[in-house]
């Protein structure tokens, strides 16, 4: 975990009124290791010290500050992960069935080509876009 992000977290915490606990700290670290999206029970299994009773509030008060994205999908359990600009841009696979996250990347050309016509659309609707993401929803090796 870089100390840069430590810094920036702290930072997005205290804008929203918050401090940076320990206990947001571990779910911070844990989720900066992983690399897929984890449900709140993947996260426990990762760090111990994380309290289940408190990690949903935490969990709460991070996606506020704009350091956790929330990524609901068909079953019971949201995933978490870091928000993408802390990280690096990326994209989803979903199962339809399962519910599992898997991130993607794609090559600078093809993410250039989406992002234009992501604009043009935008553009044409009177719509200022900041930012894009994919999703794609399917069914994953284990499901098929």
């Amino acid at each position: 975990m870089s100390s840069d992000l430590h810094v920036t977290v702290a930072a997005r915490l205290h804008q929203v009124g918050q401090r940076f606990t320990p206990g947001r700290r571990a779910l911070v670290d844990v989720l900066d290791a992983s690399e897929r999206p984890l449900t709140l029970p993947e996260i426990l299994e990762h760090d111990s010290s994380v309290a289940q009773s408190s990690a949903y509030r935490n969990l709460s008060v991070l996606e506020r500050a704009s350091v956790v994205r929330r990524i609901s999908t068909t079953d019971e359990w949201a995933r978490f992960e870091l928000a993408e600009d802390l990280t690096e841009h990326h994209h989803h696979l979903i199962c339809g069935i399962c519910g599992t996250v898997e991130d993607f990347t794609v090559g600078a050309d093809l993410e250039l080509a989406v992002d234009r016509a992501l604009r043009r659309i935008a553009r044409r609707r009177g719509f200022a876009p900041e930012h894009h993401r994919l999703d794609l929803i399917g069914t994953c090796s284990r499901c098929v």
